[in-house]
């Protein structure tokens, strides 16, 4: 889901990290979940937004005083170009600095989720931005108030607010669903209570949460944390340890489904009720709208996927073939088709990923090796820490990556995933002004599933080990689908799910839980066997919680980057460059356009479902190909 993030990592923190590199020494994955006993150069430094709480506590004053006068603009807009040049540059100061008084916090909070006082000062920020949003809700309707031939004459005869053009011409596009002044007050002071599902959910999932001891086949303990849990699926040959690992995670969500469900409803009931407040006749349309991303992209993607599982059902069964099981299980999804238990420790990783991105020129490669050189990712499991990976960044401030690495293959490639986003965060933020940095989820995830393309093909090249090559081969097929078919299944159900309140249905956890299921069984086919736990998997999908009509988003990002990666790599040398130039154009523009738009600039049109056909028929292709591979193996 992966957001964004940034700082400078300290002088001291960089030398230490480059001795190591030099030095070339390969460290093991630490073996302890004490924060306190990992070595520094796999933590963030901080230092670099703040050095000290009191200086956070001083900016949040300092804002304090922003809002303050930002508040004293109301009535004054039609006063002329150069006031409203004031307010958005006013704007600009408080939005930069708001990216340092959320993520300093944040980011403390992810390593320890149960710091109660860093939670209270997360909230202060929360509870301030807030305020911030009742105090300016005059802003958008005052300035809609100016007839547009008016605003365009400021816009055309004014240099200085074209930084801010694209901005003011979507807000008199979505003109329509914004209410008048009154209205909007009332509706920012429900403001604070839209993150309450969110909170309630982080809180339930990772600080309330105990993570139960399972007993391996051959006796050896493990604590089934998410890390835990997925190195055991992944690396076990032992269907029967999957099985408890399983039986033994997923117990904890199942336990409390109800809960999940009562936080969920929270979630759907708030959009449905903002949809209405809008004027908008689906919630579909109402978030996809503020993109500018016609309804039909997420129905064709949809509908695609649900027509193209064929080829699924058929890497299904034939990897219950290939492990020669009785009966195939989701938990057996990550087992590897070879005996393949190669590690990637963290230390010997960097040089691997620089390297893969050579067709994006030695810039890109400069960059990327920063990344790695100390201070801004934070590597390894502790206890406390957010689960998963994300990139997260300031403006004007490098970014940081969380990761839980455990040094498996599909770590590997999550890393160099997420330098992919950092590096597009990098790219925007060092071209784009801050009032268009920003770039939109809709293409978040081109330039981190891109690297990660690049990767499998850099890797693929360079082996001729017909084991790590199966390995790599089965990587490509899950990574579409878990990028592709498992998102747009996400994304069915929260789409079904919305319906099911807008139509007036309850919702409940086994409401919840049968829908999920049907999706399962009609998505993975009839060879794999469905587990009962699995019916309260929606509990673990984060992004159902934290940012609805998300997760859509991962596949039509996929489906962008197979394209330009297409592009990039194949061709004369002049097409190729010219590709690449294109791909890196779409970096650097940030949020300066729609990203329908931005994409069709690069080479990509997601209005024809063509795009999305081409990656079912892509994995079929796939899988043919390692069906051939296992024979030739005499695998099956």
């Amino acid at each position: 889901m992966r957001q964004s993030a940034k700082t400078r990592a300290l002088v001291c923190t960089v030398l230490a990290a480059a001795v190591l590199l030099a030095c070339g020494v390969a460290m093991a994955k630490p073996d302890t979940l004490n924060r306190d006993e990992i070595a520094d150069k796999y933590k963030w430094d901080l230092g670099d937004i703040y050095r000290s709480w009191d200086e956070w506590e001083a900016d949040m004053q300092k804002m304090e005083g922003l809002m303050e006068r930002y508040a004293g603009f109301e009535g004054s807009l039609d006063q002329g170009p150069e006031r409203l040049l004031e307010v958005f540059e006013l704007d600009d100061e408080m939005g930069q600095l708001s990216y340092k008084l959320y993520r300093f916090p944040a980011l403390t909070s992810s390593l320890d989720t149960r710091d109660n006082e860093v939670a209270a000062r997360l909230q202060r920020v929360r509870t301030m931005f807030a305020r911030f949003g009742t105090a300016t809700a005059w802003f958008s309707p005052e300035m809609l108030r100016i007839p547009w031939e008016t605003m365009k004459g400021w816009l055309d005869g004014t240099p200085e607010l074209a930084p801010y053009r694209f901005g003011v011409e979507d807000l008199y596009r979505q003109q329509a669903h914004v209410l008048s002044e009154d209205k909007e007050t009332l509706l920012s002071y429900f403001s604070p209570l839209s993150g309450a599902p969110n909170e309630a959910y982080s809180q339930l999932s990772t600080s309330d949460i105990e993570y139960p001891q399972v007993t391996l086949a051959d006796g050896e303990e493990i604590t089934a944390t998410p890390g835990g849990y997925y190195h055991v699926l992944s690396t076990d040959r032992n269907q029967q340890n999957r099985a408890k690992a399983f039986a033994a995670f997923y117990g904890i969500f199942n336990a409390k489904a109800n809960t999940y469900a009562a936080i969920y409803n929270g979630v759907l009931q708030r959009d449905w009720a903002y949809t209405q407040a809008r004027g908008y006749e689906t919630t579909l349309a109402a978030e996809l709208d503020g993109n500018n991303i016609p309804t039909a992209v997420y129905e064709n993607l949809v509908e695609c996927v649900r027509n193209g599982a064929e080829p699924l059902h058929r890497y299904n069964a034939l990897r219950k073939k290939a492990l020669g099981l009785d009966e195939y299980h989701g938990y057996d999804g990550s087992a590897t088709l070879v005996d393949f238990d190669k590690e990637y420790p963290f230390d010997e990783i960097a040089d691997d990923i620089v390297a893969s991105v050579a067709p994006l020129g030695e810039d890109y490669q400069k960059q990327m090796k920063r990344i790695f050189s100390g201070g801004w990712i934070d590597v390894y499991e502790n206890e406390g820490k957010r689960s998963g990976a994300f990139s997260a960044g300031v403006y004007g401030v490098h970014p940081y990556i969380l990761l839980n690495y455990n040094d498996t293959l599909d770590n590997f490639f999550t890393a160099a995933h997420e330098a992919g986003h950092s590096m597009h965060t990098r790219l925007a933020n060092q071209t784009q002004p801050f009032s268009t940095s920003s770039y939109t989820i809709f293409v978040a995830e081109v330039a981190s599933t891109l690297n990660e393309r690049l990767l499998l093909d850099y890797m693929l090249q360079r082996t001729d080990d017909p084991v790590e090559r199966a390995a790599l081969l089965t990587h490509a097929i899950d990574d579409i689908v878990s990028t592709f078919y498992s998102q747009v299944m996400f994304a069915d159900f929260e789409w079904q799910a919305h319906r099911m309140v807008e139509r007036g249905e309850p919702i409940t956890a086994d409401s919840l839980s049968e829908l999920y299921t049907s999706l399962w069984k009609r998505q993975q086919g009839p060879a794999a066997t469905f587990d009962e736990p699995y019916r309260a998997t929606w509990t673990r999908i984060g992004h159902f919680f934290r940012t609805p009509y998300y997760v859509y988003q991962y596949a039509t990002c996929y489906a962008s980057s197979a394209k330009l990666f297409q592009d990039i790599t194949t061709g004369d040398k002049e097409q190729r460059e010219a590709a690449t130039e294109r791909y890196l154009d779409l970096l650097r523009a940030g949020g300066s356009d729609y990203p329908m738009e931005l994409l069709k600039d690069a080479g990509v049109d997601l209005s024809d479902p063509a795009a999305f056909q081409a990656v079912v028929d892509n994995l079929g292709e796939l899988v043919d190909r390692l069906e051939k591979e296992l024979e030739k193996m005499e695998r099956i």
